[in-house]
C-alpha cells in the first residue's frame, strides 16, 4: 500500500504566520511518513516544502507551468501539467487529506473543490469562513488552530474513515 498523500494548500503571497504553520505542517507530515502534495510554487507551498524536505521526507510539487525555474527547491518530484489553476483538481484528486493554510482564490478554488470531490478529510488552519446565501456558515472543512492540530486532524480522520 503506498505511503498516504496529503495535499497542502495556500497563497503564493502568504503571511509569516501561514508561512510558519505551512512549514510546521510539512514537518510533521513528512515525520509521520505522509507524502506531502503540493503546488510547489512559493509562499504557503515553499514553505512546507521546507518543513516537509528538513524531516526526509517525499514532497511532490504539481505546478500549474512548463517553468522549471518556477519550482521551489526541495521538491522531491514536479509535474509539469501546463493546465494554469486546472491542476487544482489534479492536486486535490491525487490526495487522500487536504490541510487548507491561509487563503487566497486559489485556495478558495482547492478547498471547493476538495469539498466537491467529497469523502476525504480537509482542515482548514487559517483560511477561509464560507459563509452560505443566508449569511450562515458552511461547514467546508475541519477548524484547526495549529498545525499540530491540522496534521493530528487530518491523520486521525484517514485512520478512522471520518
Amino acid at each position: 500500500m503506498p505511503a498516504i498523500q496529503v495535499a497542502v494548500c495556500g497563497p503564493r503571497d502568504c503571511t509569516d504566520t501561514d508561512a510558519a504553520n505551512a512549514r510546521e505542517v510539512g514537518r510533521l507530515l513528512a515525520s509521520a511518513g505522509a507524502t506531502v502534495l503540493c503546488g510547489g510554487g512559493s509562499g504557503v507551498m515553499a514553505a512546507v516544502v521546507e518543513g516537509a524536505a528538513a524531516a526526509g521526507g517525499l514532497v511532490i510539487g504539481i505546478r500549474p507551468d512548463t517553468d522549471r525555474a518556477a519550482a521551489c527547491e526541495g521538491l522531491s518530484a514536479v509535474l509539469y501539467t501546463n493546465m494554469g489553476e486546472a491542476r487544482n483538481a489534479i492536486l486535490v484528486w491525487s490526495a487522500d487529506a487536504v490541510i487548507v493554510v491561509g487563503g487566497s482564490w486559489g485556495t478558495l478554488s482547492e478547498l471547493a473543490l476538495a469539498n466537491r470531490r467529497g469523502g476525504i478529510p480537509v482542515v482548514s488552519l487559517g483560511g477561509w469562513t464560507i459563509l452560505g446565501p443566508a449569511g450562515e456558515p458552511v461547514p467546508a472543512a475541519m477548524e484547526a488552530e495549529s498545525a499540530h492540530a491540522a496534521v493530528e486532524t487530518a491523520l486521525s480522520a484517514l485512520r478512522t474513515g471520518t
